[in-house]
């Protein structure tokens, strides 16, 4: 499909509008949904955004048709005695209000025009094609509310009598249950709002890939990443929660500043896709959508390439600084795309404020933690919310089991769906089967300020009606539910009120999971970000094990390897890429201050706890005093394995443009050896000095202190590591429970040798 436009010289019409003729002004007339569309077919094509074209059909046909088959009066007595919480009588108003509406006659110059302008689109692009048909209401897609999703959606429509069927249930599709208990909900008159209809060239992403992008975090609200979940076929599944999408985040600063790299990903199962299974002649007759399997092929490789999710962030930031251009202020964006699976090209389809995170209280920071010890989990998933509850489980499988859901109880599903909205609202928690973090369950959770848990895989058969369960999206991206009621508890903190003290102040921080929400802490940065807790957590494995597997005997260790390894190109390729990924994250929640990430300090004992330790790490009486910190990098032994740290934090800098990261040496005990660990940090490309880079040493041994003046040399800066100092200096191994009550950092002789000349 090529991008065509309409001859500039359109036909005058009293109910229609091309996009070429919309501005943001015009909600009024077209919904916000058409009225952006619009203004970014006018002002962002021409900045290299495409846009499928189309045409509104205006608010007033919609009022036309009511006022031409006096459907008002009837429409109010079926509505003005419906109060928020009466389920039953809103669902049987709501079926009658849709007949109502779908059963009269579209005026004939209505028809006239409508029919006009489908022929008008459709010679603009020389070929008969099928189209998308949305709703677009007046009173949609504000900066404070979304009405997305609460009317309906036709896609795939082909031919004169399809369009205009499809048309006329979109325009009673103002009346579905879930729209008309929205709008209760949020106080708005149910006859104030109209409802346009959008017509727009149908991309065959069916062939290819679709989905949605935000341009905020929508989990911690930070503001610097574009956040894009993919999946094959249309879009419907992603917007549903009905798959478990691809995820890529990349950082906007570096972007802007001409980088072009992914910041991290997420691959999802994308075990469906959604096609056509034919055109869509007769909207009332069977589908013309529908779900099918995906290959193992599709579901074990991303299926869109980084340079595709690098333009669709430039799409992103370009949408994004026009719509706060318009609004004199920061306008996070909610965005739908699609790939035309004929020609390749990416399309935006739809654009809309993103109205719950970006409104969200940023003064109060809530932290939730769960209790220890803490259980296995039941089950896992992408976790939404950052909250944690607990209550009992009720599993609906359908809509006619709704009526059984209790308040203050756990919804499980295999998805949900904009009908379920009146019952989710009094539920406790979310967990469904299927889903990325901005499916429908995950979006109504944050919008409702419950935890979720999505793309469970096994929810509903795994947790059983009745039982009690707690609910944890507050442990990283990683959503738990765990059985019974686990103790958790929460800390509030008002920011507003946080004085920053003049001294720097600066946090540690291992967990990458966190960079994006704690960032919204005072502070000048991460003084230590410890790479061992990356490596332990997400990479999981030795780094020996994974340039060396034949020396892993153990058929089950190796098992375990090749799955956490699926899809790389080897083992080393998968511990430099996850590694990135993880200073990555910690380096853009707090760019461009500054962020210091120590190599790794795994001693043999923990090294070995790895998956294939075991077959590389001597057994040692004292492993505290043992091969760890810069003894390893000078190594030969070793050496390899150091250069994948070099070459993460050589591409987090150079590749990623996160210059603010400055590394730092652990364990250093003599000048010799400092001198030794930067010509082998040089010969790793990690030069000091080179573009800019800083080199730190921890200063935890006594000799550091001592000879201070001489490591100060080869260091462009030190941090006193008053754990190794403190069992150093009082000769306590810190590690040994009979000798723990001597160690204590506070000591007056640990002190000393802290404030040392």
């Amino acid at each position: 499909m090529s991008m065509s436009s309409l001859n500039s010289s359109l036909k005058e019409y009293q109910y229609i509008r091309f996009f070429n003729q919309l501005r943001l002004t015009d909600v009024p007339l077209v919904g916000g949904k058409n009225a952006s569309l619009g203004e970014m077919y006018q002002q962002l094509v021409p900045q290299g955004v495409p846009i499928p074209n189309g045409f509104a059909i205006t608010a007033q046909a919609y009022r036309y048709l009511l006022d031409q088959n006096d459907l008002w009066p009837q429409m109010h007595a079926l509505l003005d005695d419906v109060e928020v919480g009466q389920t039953v009588k809103l669902q049987a108003r709501g079926a009658q209000l849709r007949a109502l509406i779908n059963n009269a006659p579209l005026p004939e110059p209505l028809v006239a025009e409508m029919t006009d302008a489908y022929h008008a689109l459709m010679a603009s692009f020389g070929v008969e094609g099928s189209l998308a048909i949305r709703s677009s209401a007046t009173a949609e897609d504000l900066p404070t509310a979304s009405f997305a999703g609460q009317q309906e959606t036709f896609l795939n429509i082909l031919g004169v009598e399809a369009y205009l069927s499809a048309c006329q249930q979109c325009f009673a599709s103002l009346f579905t249950d879930r729209a008309i208990h929205y709008r209760m909900e949020k106080g708005f008159d149910h006859f104030d709002v109209a409802l346009s209809i959008g017509v727009q060239w149908m991309v065959r992403s069916d062939l290819a890939t679709s989905g949605v992008m935000f341009s905020i975090d929508t989990e911690s609200g930070f503001s610097d990443v574009v956040m894009i979940n993919a999946a094959y076929g249309l879009g419907e599944n992603v917007v549903q929660g009905a798959v478990d999408p691809d995820e890529f985040y990349v950082h906007k600063p570096t972007f802007n500043q001409g980088y072009r790299a992914v910041l991290k990903r997420h691959l999802g199962a994308k075990k469906i896709k959604m096609i056509y299974t034919r055109p869509g002649q007769n909207t009332k007759d069977a589908p013309s959508i529908m779900n099918v399997a995906t290959t193992h092929a599709e579901q074990t490789q991303y299926c869109i390439t980084d340079a595709e999710a690098l333009k669709l962030a430039e799409f992103a930031i370009k949408i994004e600084q026009h719509y706060s251009e318009q609004a004199g202020q920061p306008r996070p964006m909610d965005i739908e795309w699609a790939k035309d699976g004929v020609t390749g090209e990416l399309f935006i389809v739809q654009a809309r404020p993103e109205t719950v995170v970006s409104q969200t209280n940023a003064h109060t920071l809530a932290q939730y933690h769960i209790g220890t010890p803490t259980p296995a989990p039941l089950i896992c998933g992408r976790a939404v919310g950052a909250k944690i509850a607990s209550g009992r489980v009720r599993v609906i499988e359908s809509v006619a089991q709704l009526s059984e859901f209790k308040p203050g109880e756990v919804l499980v599903s295999d998805i949900t769906t904009p009908d379920w909205e009146p019952v989710m609202q009094t539920a406790a928690a979310l967990v469904t089967n299927r889903g990325g973090r901005t499916c429908h369950a995950a979006i109504i959770a944050r919008e409702l300020g419950i935890p979720a848990v999505v793309g469970t895989e096994h929810g509903t058969a795994t947790l059983k009606t009745g039982q009690r369960v707690t609910v944890s999206a507050a442990e990283g991206d990683e959503g738990r539910v765990y059985d019974g009621e686990v103790a958790f508890s929460i800390l509030k903190t008002d920011l507003s009120a946080l004085q920053k003290p003049k001294t720097q102040m600066m946090l540690n921080l291992g967990n990458p999971e966190l960079a994006f929400s704690v960032n919204q802490l005072p502070n000048d940065g991460v003084g230590l970000a410890r790479m061992e807790f990356i490596i332990s957590s997400q990479i999981q494995v030795h780094p020996q094990a994974l340039l060396a597997p034949h020396l892993v005997t153990c058929a089950d260790t190796r098992a375990k390897i090749n799955q956490l390894t699926q899809g790389f190109a080897s083992g080393s390729d998968y511990f430099v890429h996850t590694l990135i990924e993880g200073i990555g994250t910690i380096a853009a929640g707090f760019y461009p201050k500054p962020v210091v990430v120590r190599l790794s300090d795994f001693k043999s004992n923990e090294y070995a706890s790895l998956l294939g330790g075991e077959f590389f790490e001597l057994k040692e009486e004292n492993p505290m005093l043992g091969f760890r910190g810069a003894s390893r990098y000078n190594d030969p032994d070793f050496s390899a394995s150091f250069a994948l740290e070099c070459q993460a934090i050589k591409t987090v800098r150079e590749t990623l443009g996160l210059s603010n990261v400055i590394v730092m040496v652990p364990f250093c005990r003599r000048v010799e050896e400092a001198k030794k660990v930067i010509e082998t940090l040089s010969a790793n490309g990690l030069s000091r000095g080179q573009a800019g880079l800083q080199i730190y040493m921890m200063c935890e041994i006594p000799n550091n202190v001592l000879l201070i003046d001489e490591f100060s040399v080869y260091f462009d800066g030190f941090s006193i590591g008053t754990n190794d100092l403190a069992q150093l200096v009082l000769g306590v191994d810190r590690d040994s429970a009979k000798v723990a009550f001597n160690y204590d950092e506070r000591d007056a002789g640990v002190k000393k040798w802290c404030k040392w000349r």
